[in-house]
């Protein structure tokens, strides 16, 4: 994949023209998205003046594509007054009267950096993201953050706080679970894909507006999932090496039917630094030959696993034992992508040879044919999370979890197996049992 650069040069002149080079005043409106060139010397005051007594809050954030931007309340950045990243906002809870805001932005590092920032006003009655922040150096922390590996992405934020005028003090936290407290509040988790394989800084900028704003958030992102107070603040998605993609979280008061966004995050689940496998070059040797080899073996199962029936077996053994072994090791430790796969090849070649051996020794058709469904049930279960009816609310909604319908995918394996071994029960019945056994398997 190759990044565009003639877009993002093009956005840096107009940025330059509009504001004044790389240091000075950047003048704000509210809900309108301002591009500003940052450096690491000259720190840029944003201002947003002639705030209308109604607005209670007001969220201000700054995106960048790579390079992280440095975002506080005060010239000299403080641990407590300030933000470090690529997504970041600040929460400026307004005084009666008040009707001017400042913050300052600049590079982290040497360089000038391309970013687009906007402010977002809030009312009384709305919730405050992260008003309820324990675990973070802000006091009030809109910000969601983000890390990856190349299994998985995982999101935390902050607890919201509801809403309260100007000059008043804010509900505490754990005054008590009721409807009254911010116990009351619903997190619903948004996720949006950008352009595939488009790296460019300008699809980003123009992109990340569209996940900024309650609105267009519904518009445009696809809901995820819904947390309530009792859940952690805690969720993790699969990640998609090179794949663009932003999240973001609505925090919903259903008393007043009031909402407000947190601050979006984006990601590409790889680095653009890194000189072997960056984000422009992700292929891996080390991928390439295992799933190569994987390939070859699938072909000649296929269309020879009937003659060379111990060869099916020991495909068919290596399949579920390193899928086993993959996810487990990947969870517990902490060991690179390569070391990852070796021990994984080692893992299936040992659960092939191990159902080879137990076909030869006991010769049990059940087993050998459990292991086969088991990976064609896997087979249907990984297929319908690929298809629109994964991505139906109803499905989510239901209480399902995605080891419930997986599990259910599995069984559903049975019928078909009846006609390579018939059994008492014909394949009708073992389709009402398994179906059965799914509705029933929470109980």
């Amino acid at each position: 994949m190759r990044v565009s650069l003639r877009p993002a040069l093009l956005l840096l002149l107009v940025g330059v023209l509009r504001h004044g080079g790389a240091s000075g005043l950047l003048e704000l409106s509210l809900g309108k998205f301002r591009n500003v060139l940052l450096n690491q010397t000259n720190p840029v005051e944003a201002v947003i003046r002639n705030i209308a007594s109604n607005v209670t809050v007001v969220i201000f954030q700054v995106h960048a594509q790579q390079s992280d931007v440095v975002i506080s309340f005060d010239k000299t950045p403080s641990e407590n007054s300030s933000g470090v990243g690529v997504d970041k906002g600040l929460v400026s809870i307004l005084r009666p009267e008040q009707t001017v805001c400042t913050w300052y932005l600049r590079a982290l590092r040497a360089g000038q950096v391309l970013s687009t920032a906007i402010s977002i006003p809030y009312m009384e009655k709305d919730p405050i993201p992260g008003g309820c922040n324990l675990e973070f150096d802000l006091e009030v922390d809109p910000n969601i953050y983000l890390s990856y590996t190349l299994v998985d992405i995982h999101i935390k934020f902050a607890p919201a706080n509801l809403g309260y005028t100007r000059g008043a003090n804010p509900p505490s936290c754990d005054s008590g679970t009721g409807q009254s407290s911010r116990w009351r509040l619903r997190y619903d988790v948004y996720q949006y894909f950008l352009p595939e394989n488009d790296l460019s800084e300008m699809v980003l900028m123009s992109h990340i507006r569209k996940m900024s704003g309650v609105q267009s958030i519904k518009a445009n992102g696809i809901k995820m999932l819904t947390l309530t107070a009792d859940d952690k603040t805690n969720v993790y998605f699969s990640s998609l090496p090179g794949q663009g993609v932003i999240y973001n979280v609505i925090v919903q008061d259903p008393l007043w039917n009031t909402s407000a966004a947190y601050i979006p995050v984006h990601t590409y689940a790889c680095s653009f630094a890194d000189l072997v496998d960056n984000c422009s070059s992700l292929s891996k040797l080390s991928t390439k030959v295992f799933f190569t080899a994987f390939a070859v073996l699938g072909l000649f199962t296929c269309f020879f696993g009937h003659r060379f029936w111990k060869t099916d077996l020991f495909f068919m053994g290596f399949i579920v034992a390193a899928f086993i072994f993959f996810v487990f090791i990947t969870r517990v430790t902490g060991l690179s992508y390569d070391v990852r796969l070796i021990l994984t090849a080692v893992a299936g070649i040992i659960g092939g040879l191990l159902l080879v051996v137990s076909w030869w020794r006991f010769g049990s058709v059940l087993l050998s044919m459990f292991v086969i469904g088991l990976v064609l049930g896997f087979l249907f279960s990984s297929t319908l999370f690929f298809t629109p009816l994964a991505e139906h609310p109803g499905f989510w909604n239901s209480g399902l979890l995605h080891g419930d319908p997986g599990h259910c995918l599995l069984r559903l394996h049975k019928p078909f197996l009846h006609h390579l071994r018939p059994t008492q029960k014909g394949p009708q019945q073992l389709l009402q049992q398994s179906l059965h056994q799914c509705a029933f398997s929470k109980e």
